[in-house]
């Protein structure tokens, strides 16, 4: 089977999806119109990286994507044919799933991210007409969580299938991992980019309430990533004098992301928009054994067990979420049951090579149903 994965090939997301079914022998082709590291793929893959010139950028949702023009559909034509395409996945309705859609490839598989169907169709009457029309365009729809498959049926009838998006539990699983503090600090953290969406803002009030109220405590936060927000929470650290206690690594590959997971003592989700429909990131941190605080908010409820595997908070609420942590530190027992817990959960739920043979066998049905229509 030969596919072609139409999105960001700088997304761990994708990287993880294109290895994965590379893995399970599926030659994969990742057409994207963005800058990438090759260092994260299998050099089995192909990549094509359309760049888009700077002028006609636009910007979709807070974040620079590249439209769908011209010379990209040509070109993408051109990619699917040489490449002897069997099956042409989108990665986001929006910008990448216009693409596909104009491409005219069937079989066309388009899987929902969150802001496609959350925020881009709020813009106007035409964006969501135009996501209505990329959904008539293909024979499949994924999503990864249930609560975002119900926000996108609002734009189209046709079945969506919930295609949870699993964590590679061979990878991601409790190990030593130096840390970037001292042996004894307990580390709170999260690994999210650093923007409004991820609540990174308060977590980080959060702490300061920690260690206002605690200051005899080896307290440390760590937040890998990098975003928008990075100089505002430098400044929010320098004035509270916290450089010692706060580390921001900025860009980690995906790869060493299961080392950073292993660096903490609780992991923090406290995001703050209904378009954060899935927490990768969240069961990452369970299948290593770590203790979960995610807001009680989109998706993510799903991927917590309360009380067994975490705790739930509200968005927009440092206080709340201080008490929270507070209940962690206190309670290394706690902390290590709620761990052992979020690993089983994960391994029964969102083992990744099951999510993969999902996917794999909505492919062959799909290329079975053209066969036979022809």
């Amino acid at each position: 089977m030969k596919l072609v994965l139409l999105a960001d090939p700088f997304s761990a997301h994708v990287i993880k999806w294109a290895n994965g079914l590379n893995s399970k022998g599926i030659e994969v082709l990742v057409f994207g119109l963005s800058e990438y590291d090759p260092t994260q793929f299998d050099p089995r893959i192909r990549i094509e990286a359309f760049k888009i010139p700077q002028f006609v950028k636009w910007q979709i949702d807070g974040n620079w994507m590249k439209s769908t023009y011209l010379f990209s559909i040509i070109k993408l034509k051109q990619v699917i044919k040489k490449f002897k395409c069997d099956i042409l996945h989108a990665h986001s309705a929006s910008s990448y799933g216009l693409l596909g859609a104009l491409a005219n490839f069937h079989p066309y598989v388009i899987s929902v991210w969150g802001n496609d169907v959350y925020n881009f169709p709020q813009k106007s009457e035409f964006y969501s007409n135009l996501i209505k029309f990329n959904f008539r365009r293909c024979e499949q729809i994924f999503s990864t969580s249930k609560i975002m498959a119900r926000e996108t049926s609002k734009y189209t009838d046709k079945e969506i299938f919930v295609t949870p998006f699993g964590i590679d539990i061979e990878k991601f699983k409790p190990f030593y991992s130096e840390s970037l503090f001292g042996k004894n600090d307990i580390v709170i953290g999260t690994i999210k980019s650093l923007e409004k969406k991820y609540g990174s803002e308060d977590l980080l009030k959060a702490f300061i309430i920690l260690k206002n109220k605690y200051p005899e405590l080896p307290l440390k936060l760590l937040l890998v990533g990098r975003g928008s927000l990075e100089n505002y929470l430098k400044k929010i650290i320098k004035d509270n004098r916290l450089e010692d206690s706060v580390i921001i690594t900025g860009f980690i590959p995906f790869n060493q992301i299961p080392r950073y997971q292993n660096m903490l003592d609780i992991y923090v989700a406290p995001s703050t928009e209904e378009s954060e429909t899935f927490g990768v990131a969240i069961l990452e941190a369970s299948a290593c054994e770590k203790p979960v605080i995610v807001s009680d908010i989109g998706g993510l409820p799903e991927v917590v067990v309360e009380n067994q595997t975490g705790f739930f908070t509200r968005p927009n609420n440092p206080e709340m979420l201080s008490a929270k942590i507070e209940l962690l530190i206190f309670d290394y027992e706690l902390r290590k049951k709620m761990g052992a817990a979020g690993r089983k959960f994960v391994c029964k739920n969102y083992n990744w090579d099951d999510n993969l043979n999902q996917i794999i066998s909505v492919y062959n049905q799909l290329i079975e149903n053209k066969s036979e229509s022809i």
